[in-house]
């Protein structure tokens, strides 16, 4: 299932969950702010190891760094992570 590193304060997490459940993407919400230290580490790794970024994904072992919200260019980066929007 993919994973969505976000939180609550951040309007691109806000738009990229909508966009999930508007396409019926499913997927599971982590708090950055609540997540086990060692998903926050690897967080921090994934968005070049000096802070956590939000929204990150991960989805099968493949992550996505924390971007601005653009809808094109999700849908692009889902499909390459193996995601299959309907």
């Amino acid at each position: 299932m993919l994973k969505v590193y976000a939180a609550a304060w951040c309007p691109h997490c806000v738009k990229t969950v909508e966009f999930l459940k508007k396409n019926q993407i499913e997927f599971h919400c982590i708090d950055i702010e609540k997540a086990p230290a060692d998903e926050v580490k690897k967080v921090i790794e994934v968005n070049g190891g000096h802070d956590w970024v939000v929204p990150t994904l991960e989805y099968k072992g493949k992550w996505r760094k924390g971007k601005f919200f653009n809808a094109e260019g999700l849908k692009k980066d889902l499909a390459e992570m193996g995601v299959i929007i309907n």
